[in-house]
């Protein structure tokens, strides 16, 4: 008779995933604080220390956070926290997400039951967080969860149109250069939020798939990235 096979390191692999998102989720909040200088050295080993792990989850942690261009590696010599975006780069990055995301909505048209549902909750979610940033912001109580929840909220939206596109490549090539977003609101996080542009974006977005015009989701989500582009050059000229 057969034995069935014995996966013995399964459960640890799992684990260590999940220990390795943890320790990832901590480090970028670390680094979207501000409290660590562009080029400072970032130790794999006093890292570990301070949140009582091995390095082993550290160091897979980095090399997730060096897909999003958050922190620079160097032979020999470990990890450093990278400059913030370029007005180059962040003109780059606007037009990549001009022809990713107005494809993706392209695609997405005509929008199911399904998407326009899906897209009416993910904007009443962002809609409710922006309030709270707003109000928290104008209060002085907000602090960095709050940002990193508005953004998430942001995320989720945009994300819905690309899982229906019906394009799984278009899907996973918007998680790759989403990871480089982090680095464009980057600055965003110490200065004015366009809460309620992104707001008012994202409801002309919804809006035009509501619409029977077949052109109308591309156009809108065109309109919204080339606006959040300008806007974050707006914000990294006035750092």
């Amino acid at each position: 008779m057969r034995e069935e096979p014995v996966f013995a390191t399964l459960d640890a692999s799992i684990e260590r995933r999940g220990l390795r998102d943890r320790v990832y989720d901590r480090v970028l909040e670390l680094l979207l604080s501000g409290e660590v200088e562009p080029g400072a050295r970032l130790s794999i080993e006093t890292i570990a220390r301070q949140l009582s792990v091995s390095p082993t989850p550290v160091r897979e942690a980095m090399v997730q956070l060096e897909r999003t261009g958050l922190v620079n590696r160097e032979a020999l010599k470990g990890y450093r926290v990278a400059p913030p975006l370029t007005e180059a780069q962040l003109n780059e990055l606007t037009e990549a997400r001009v022809m990713l995301e107005s494809t993706a909505a392209r695609l997405a048209t005509p929008a199911e039951d399904s998407l326009l549902r899906e897209l009416d909750t993910a904007l009443d979610a962002h809609r409710k967080a922006g309030e709270h940033l707003l109000k928290a912001t104008a209060d002085g109580s907000s602090d960095l969860s709050d940002t990193t929840d508005y953004f998430a909220r942001d995320v989720d939206f945009h994300r819905i149109i690309f899982r229906h596109c019906g394009n799984r490549y278009l899907h996973d090539m918007s998680e790759t250069l989403g990871g480089q977003l982090h680095r464009m609101r980057q600055s965003a996080l110490y200065g004015a939020i366009d809460v309620t542009e992104a707001l008012s974006e994202h409801e002309a977005i919804l809006v035009a798939f509501q619409s029977s015009d077949p052109e109308a989701p591309a156009r809108a989500m065109k309109h919204h990235i080339e606006q959040v582009g300008l806007r974050s050059l707006e914000t990294q000229r006035r750092a």
